[in-house]
């Protein structure tokens, strides 16, 4: 259906080349999206678009975007390939988990730098290129990817993920209100329990009591991000923003 349809539109995904980054970025290949992928490491970058590439066209740039000057970076090597994109995904991202009284301050740091500060500085940075592809009918997207944990308070002493992740849903308001009439929407997706790497060890451990959790008793799947970005960057989201989307399975809505 062409309401989905992507062809010709150019995507980047920030922290693509695994976990939710790597469902969205998959799901925008398939509906015919050019997509760059980014990640810090340039190995797992090579890996990801290896894998990638039977979806669509795939390149990974490898950047670390927990700086501002690695922001600019990115978007200076897209911008000597592309002259406009259309859909920008601030998923690169962090967490840490320690006890009250023992909560570093660099690991508070290190998760604010990267789940909030980067994904600001790399829409900003991004803005000229953004406003190229955005039209009235057809504006330019920007979809922040959050967490069920900025919209409850988290059974796990994750202090400054779930602090960054409401923060993030906050700013995507926000920058909704001043980016709109610029032609570019923001809205942000809250994922709930999905298997990926940062979610490893706790879906081990209680993987079937939050399944049993959950109104629809499973974990995320893979499709169920792809659907969510399709939709948001395709023509059937162009008419949402300032949204923040659980995908979880009704967890954070209904408990």
């Amino acid at each position: 259906m062409n309401l989905f349809d992507l062809s010709g539109k150019v995507a980047v995904v920030t922290g693509g080349t695994r976990g939710i980054g790597l469902m969205m970025a998959r799901g925008l290949l398939e509906a015919g999206a050019r997509v760059y992928i980014s990640s810090r490491k340039a190995d797992a970058c090579a890996a990801a678009e290896e894998e990638l590439k039977a979806y669509g066209t795939v390149t990974a740039i490898p950047a670390d975007l927990s700086t501002e000057e690695e922001c600019l970076r990115l978007t200076a090597e897209i911008t000597e390939r592309e002259q406009a994109v259309h859909i920008l995904v601030n998923n690169a991202g962090a967490n840490w988990g320690a006890p009250l009284e023992e909560y570093p301050a660099f690991a508070w740091d290190k998760v604010l730098d990267l789940n909030l500060k980067s994904p600001f500085f790399l829409t900003r940075a991004m803005l000229p290129l953004l406003e190229a592809a955005g039209t009235h009918d057809d504006p330019a997207r920007v979809i922040n990817v959050g967490s069920i944990d900025g919209l409850h308070v988290p059974t796990l002493n994750t202090y400054a993920y779930s602090t960054s992740k409401a923060a993030l849903h906050h700013l995507t308001r926000v920058l909704a209100g001043e980016l709109g009439p610029r032609h570019i929407t923001v809205n942000a997706v809250a994922p709930g329990p999905f298997e990926s790497k940062m979610m490893a060890a706790t879906l081990e451990t209680f993987g079937d009591a939050i399944a049993e959790r959950a109104p629809l008793r499973r974990i995320g799947r893979p499709d169920d991000m792809a659907g969510v970005a399709v939709y948001l960057a395709s023509r059937a989201g162009s008419y949402v923003t300032g949204a923040v989307i659980p995908v979880d399975g009704g967890i954070a809505t209904t408990l």
